[in-house]
């Protein structure tokens, strides 16, 4: 009997060792449960082939030669990845709408005596729940928006926040990206389902009666959008507005992206994309700086000159919704006493 999921939150709790996602490796690639493992019923060039059988020659004759190729690809995982598998083992798969592949691969696990089941719709089901919860249902519980200018250490205060206990949701690693013009974390980003998959299942483990901290963000981080359920709660929700002296934002900064420092190239072409807001004298005397390795100086002059500026312009005004944490440096000991500091006020906020 397929298992019907109602809620994300299910996931954490169904008696599986494995969830496995049946699909072909270019549909993994573009979102899936998180936590799944791809074990492909058939490939992505097999998954075309048969499609294009089944559309424009024969059904039946689609079905045939997709059972062969899904036991020949069964046979290799067999012999590899679960290869050592004891009889213990109980593997939850699924499918795009929890039909054909995944109910092959489950007879063939099950007549080996796996306990192996399959998901009610599949991919689809899950994908359902992922638009409810970052679409049309209420934040879980509230929303604190960590704030401050470029190089205040939002994200190092997020994580002691996290290490010490508190709700949060680190909306840069999932975008893998930090938020500006140098932010990419990797050459490229994850699909935007896969984002909202991190954050939904993110949003699923949350307590409702204690807050969770998110640091500031645009709408968008690098290309992908903050699902409305979120980005309306951050904007409505009252902030903690970081500021730090600004030797401490440019030794902090410095050790933040040491992409940049290392390449470059990466480092020369991030800084042409500011000549539009600062033109060809100001973005060549920068290059200079970076080429003769005066960082610091660089560093200092991209916070004066744009980030804080920008930072200025594009900031929300809360007045009485906004709490100043002006921060006499950013070491460790002082983000993890500002982190304790905070978890103190905000241990009596619940939901309405």
């Amino acid at each position: 009997m397929p298992i019907m999921l109602s809620l994300l939150s299910d996931l954490a709790s169904l008696p599986f060792d494995d969830v496995i996602d049946v699909r072909s490796p270019a549909e993994f690639a573009v979102d899936h449960i998180p936590g799944a493992i791809n074990l492909p019923a058939l490939s992505n060039a097999e998954r075309a082939e048969v499609g294009t059988i089944y559309v424009q020659e024969d059904p039946f004759k689609a079905r045939k030669i997709g059972a062969a190729l899904v036991s020949r690809n069964m046979a290799a995982h067999l012999q590899g990845p679960l290869l050592d598998k004891d009889g213990a083992w109980r593997p939850l798969l699924y499918c795009w709408r929890g039909g054909q592949r995944s109910g092959s691969c489950s007879i063939i696990l099950k007549e080996i005596g796996w306990r192996a089941e399959t998901i009610e719709g599949g991919y689809l089901s899950y994908r359902r729940m992922v638009a409810r919860a970052l679409y049309d249902a209420p934040m879980p519980c509230p929303v604190v928006v960590i704030d401050g200018g470029t190089g205040t250490g939002k994200t190092r205060l997020l994580a002691h926040l996290a290490h010490q206990g508190a709700q949060t949701l680190d909306l840069e690693a999932m975008a893998q990206h930090r938020g500006s013009l140098f932010g990419p974390m990797q050459d490229t980003q994850p699909s935007q389902k896969a984002f909202e998959s991190q954050l939904a299942m993110g949003l699923a483990k949350l307590a409702p009666d204690r807050p969770v901290f998110v640091e500031a963000e645009s709408s968008k981080i690098g290309r992908l959008i903050v699902p409305p359920t979120l980005w309306q709660a951050m904007i409505a929700a009252p902030s903690l507005r970081l500021t730090a002296p600004l030797a401490a934002r440019c030794e902090h900064l410095i050790t933040a992206y040491p992409d940049m420092l290392c390449d470059p190239d990466k480092l020369e072409a991030v800084l042409k994309k500011l000549l539009r807001y600062h033109g060809h004298d100001k973005v060549r005397a920068w290059q200079a700086l970076a080429t003769s390795g005066e960082y610091t100086a660089l560093v200092g002059e991209l916070i004066q000159t744009h980030y804080d500026p920008r930072y200025r312009r594009f900031s929300r005004d809360k007045s009485a919704q906004t709490a100043p944490i002006d921060l006499r440096d950013l070491t460790d000991a002082t983000l993890k006493t500002t982190a304790e500091q905070i978890i103190a006020k905000y241990s009596t906020t619940v939901c309405p």
